[in-house]
């Protein structure tokens, strides 16, 4: 799968961002937010800065920003992730903050069912993912993450005190089976456990947009191709969330005015690894939501592909059905692994 991010960044970047705002993550508690707000740790672009722009606390920054300490303790803000899920690698973005980030930085984590308050959080059981290592300045710091356990919530450690521009949680999203209704659900959403296994091209943006909840805002919170100059076409293929039954396929080429394909064909995977056609090859429109019935679902597939013809960009991909029974277990075994 090609990538549009430098060589030299960790290949578990490439997953999904769980604490990003995209999916619901939210900042629920900070010690102090005196200089930059809490919140803007989990937007989803990347930092921006203005140089010289004051406001009455000092230099604006698109960051978490804390007062300078004159005694002991450490900062910290607790966030709630938008999609639980095993944690691959934490990215601390120290970006623009050049003489005022922290030092050293901590990173933990819990799991936590339901809805609590940051106060019933501080009891939980919190696992250390990133100890205490060390951070540099207006850089993105990548750390690691060995831990074959889902989780919640993560708490963001400064030591002692600075600002941290943005705080990303890569990992692969694991939902809980009691919360989706395995008769009727999109097999193809992030948050039910679907994820991108490959793709010919992803020069503007990750095909992982495609799967992510709600309508793309514009273009960017899509999967958009570079301009091809032969005679093949473009192509992702997606990991369902289980074995399933696809009965609607949904092809959004929302804010894709002059980018959209031309065509487009689905394709599903069998167990035995054979391919066969979901939905034949079939004409977009520009900034158009899609949505085809297939007549016939045919036999339970593992795995799709969307071929766009020649290139372009989708807004959102969405697959429809049911999950069959060996589906259903799969996502249970699957989170009952992740939770013991």
């Amino acid at each position: 799968m090609e990538e549009n991010v430098a060589q030299d960044r960790p290949e578990w970047t490439a997953q999904p961002d769980l604490a990003s705002r995209r999916f619901g993550g939210t900042v629920m508690w900070a010690s102090d937010e005196l200089f930059a707000e809490k919140e803007n740790l989990v937007n989803p672009w990347v930092p921006a800065h203005r140089v010289e722009n004051f406001g009455p606390k000092g230099q604006v920054y698109d960051g978490w920003e804390t007062r300078r300490h004159r005694g002991p303790g450490d900062d910290q803000a607790v966030l709630r992730l938008g999609l639980g899920g095993v944690v691959s690698g934490v990215v601390v973005d120290t970006a623009f903050f050049k003489g005022n980030y922290p030092p050293f930085v901590s990173v933990e984590a819990a799991a936590v069912p339901g809805y609590p308050s940051a106060a019933e959080l501080a009891g939980a059981d919190w696992s250390v993912l990133v100890d205490r290592a060390p951070a540099a300045g207006d850089t993105e710091n990548f750390y690691r993450v060995s831990s074959p356990r889902r989780f919640t919530h993560v708490r963001l450690t400064q030591h002692p005190d600075g600002g941290v521009a943005r705080l990303r949680v890569h990992g692969a999203p694991v939902p809980d089976p009691a919360l989706l209704d395995p008769r009727s659900l999109d097999l193809a959403a992030l948050e039910n456990g679907a994820a991108v296994t490959g793709c010919s091209n992803m020069f503007y943006s990750s095909p992982n947009n495609m799967l992510i909840p709600g309508l793309a805002a514009h273009q960017a919170e899509g999967w958009e191709t570079a301009r091809r100059r032969d005679d093949g076409n473009d192509w992702a293929t997606v990991r369902l969330a289980g074995a399933g039954i696809v009965r609607f396929v949904e092809l959004d080429t929302g804010n894709l005015k002059g980018n959209a394909p031309g065509w487009a064909s689905v394709s599903g995977r069998l167990d035995e690894g054979e391919w066969v056609p979901l939905l034949p090859r079939t004409r977009l429109q520009p900034d158009t939501r899609h949505r085809f019935a297939l007549e016939d679902a045919g036999p339970p597939v593992t795995e799709a592909r969307l071929d766009i013809y020649p290139d372009g960009g989708l807004a959102r991909l969405r697959l429809l059905g049911e999950l069959t029974d060996r589906g259903r277990e799969a996502v249970t075994k699957r989170f009952q692994e992740t939770t013991g």
